[in-house]
């Protein structure tokens, strides 16, 4: 009998149907030979520190375009009240705005609401964060939170489409390269070929940052779900599973040149699925809880997935709307973000991340209150959690050795339009956090760059200023964001300065000057190059 038909032991049965399975779901997922390149000498991405631990990115992908402008208000720019009537941040009369301060941490006691209804001053005497965006403070003032304005890129395009996929794969104005910088950063860890995770999102969809042919990275939209046939893992889910590598099993496979290769990567895969297992019964399903008493409201949960344990909405006074750190009843992103920590921090996975949509908003924008301020809401919280999280939870992947970086394919007019929106800009906001990261420091820099008059790259005030810098319509950019990743990339990671000029192919490029600074020739526009993050 051909061994392919033999009957085997249920251990066996298991184990070989199970890389059989992965077979089909890898034949599905690339329809090019599946290869890895080999670990290059020069680069230390990946490979453990002294103290065991391995540095890790987390990357959360603002879908839509968010408006910087509100995010992080320039309230001392006369321009941006008098164009924005209707959407502008506000001072409160009873705080400093003034500088050389901390950012201001504003706590709502038992009984007050959670957020306010002002600009919260970030202490360069001119930019003022988004009262949604609170609980971004702790970092800040701790000098773990660098606040990016005015990034984008040169010949900025403002089509949701071409900015994102130049955004996720490095290379702007070249819609036909398809390879994302997280994939090709992974490629050179030289990782891919023998390790089970070292890229995954968790989303509807791989995104682009992660995608490429030579290696297949994960994506999850549940970690539930995460079966080869997407079945649930129950009674019923279990019965379903035998019956379908039952039916794999059953399949032979012939002699193939490159038989050894696809059968270590089978076997990779199917060594993921056993780390999912084992955090599908554990550390997904635990409740993570703050370490402090935060805002005068006892401890919060740290990635609330119900009404119930979302900020303070049970507590005394009970039932209060107010007391939510993030808008109720939509907890899908809240739970993706969970997962990349825990992958990031239970297995030896490399980058995680995944995505916020929603920030497309052309009409019914709102100020301090509104659309946008239920989704930076999200952006608040999770850049908290996180801290928290890896600071009291952290196993392979501590605060010290992880960066979260946020991105969004551009921002929104300076000017608000008649439907109380805002519509495609060009500079827009990113955010850098860690516990290596180079922010705020007391008596000698805030954690804002590029949003304020003395900054290297001075931002103008009025009317023919630095937010109508791009025809008159436009905020125009001061950094590149490919400096700003490149630096995470090699100064974080461990990449090369070589491997870097191949992940980021405008580093070899000097009119590109993204790692110097100086006028990048394609549009003449001076930018800063890297700000000395990490």
């Amino acid at each position: 009998m051909n061994s392919s038909f033999q009957i085997l032991t249920r251990r066996d049965f298991l184990s070989r149907s199970t890389r059989l399975a992965a077979a089909g779901a890898l034949a599905a997922l690339t329809d090019v030979p599946f290869f890895v390149k080999k670990a290059l000498a020069d680069g230390s991405i990946g490979r453990p520190l002294a103290n065991g631990r391995v540095k890790k990115l987390l990357f959360v992908f603002l879908r839509g375009g968010n408006d910087s402008l509100n995010s992080v208000a320039p309230l001392e720019d006369d321009a941006y009240a008098r164009n924005r009537p209707t959407i502008a941040l506000q001072k409160n009369p009873d705080w400093s705005y003034a500088g050389g301060t901390p950012a201001l941490w504003t706590p709502s006691g038992p009984k007050g609401p959670t957020y306010s209804q002002f600009g919260i001053p970030l202490g360069n005497g001119f930019a003022a964060l988004h009262p949604a965006l609170k609980f971004m403070v702790p970092a800040y003032n701790s000098g773990e939170l660098a606040v990016i304005h005015r990034v984008a890129y040169p010949k900025q395009s403002r089509s949701h489409f071409d900015s994102q996929v130049y955004w996720e794969t490095g290379v702007p104005s070249n819609s036909a390269f398809r390879e994302g910088i997280l994939y090709r950063t992974m490629l050179e860890s030289g990782l891919a070929r023998t390790a089970p995770l070292t890229g995954v999102s968790f989303q509807s969809s791989l995104p682009m940052i992660l995608r490429g042919s030579a290696a297949a990275m994960t994506n999850l939209t549940s970690p539930e779900r995460y079966d080869l046939s997407g079945i649930p893992d129950n009674a019923t889910g279990g019965t379903k599973a035998d019956l379908f590598l039952r039916a794999a099993n059953q399949i032979p496979s012939a002699e193939k040149r490159d038989r050894e290769l696809l059968q270590l990567q089978y076997g990779n895969l199917s060594d993921t699925l056993a780390l999912f297992q084992d955090l599908i019964t554990g550390d997904f399903k635990k409740q993570f809880l703050d370490d402090v008493d935060t805002d005068g409201d006892r401890p919060y949960n740290l990635f609330p997935d119900s009404n119930d344990n979302n900020g303070g909405w049970k507590r005394s006074p009970a039932n209060d709307p107010s007391k939510y750190v993030i808008p109720a009843n939509d907890y899908g992103f809240i739970k993706n973000l969970k997962s990349a920590a825990v992958v990031l921090n239970k297995t030896d996975a490399i980058v995680a991340g995944t995505q916020l949509d929603g920030f497309d908003t052309h009409s019914k924008q709102g100020g301090a209150t509104g659309s946008q301020a239920r989704l930076l809401q999200r952006v608040g919280w999770a850049m908290y959690a996180l801290k928290k999280y890896f600071s009291a939870y952290g196993d392979k992947c501590r605060w010290e050795d992880v960066v979260v970086v946020t991105l969004s394919e551009f921002g929104r007019t300076s000017k608000e339009n008649n439907d109380n929106g805002t519509d495609h800009a060009e500079a827009n906001v990113m955010w850098v956090a860690g516990g290596g990261v180079k922010g705020y420091q007391a008596g000698q820099r805030s954690g804002v760059f590029n949003c304020g008059p003395s900054d290297p790259i001075a931002w103008n005030t009025g009317d023919t200023g630095t937010m109508f810098g791009v025809d008159k319509r436009y905020l125009k950019r001061a950094t590149d964001y490919r400096s700003v990743l490149g630096e995470i990339i090699r100064d974080h990671l461990g990449a090369s300065q070589e491997q870097l000029n191949r992940i980021i192919p405008g580093y070899a490029q000097a009119n590109e000057v993204l790692k110097t600074g100086g006028t990048q020739t394609r549009d003449n526009t001076k930018a800063t190059g890297e700000l000395g993050l990490i």
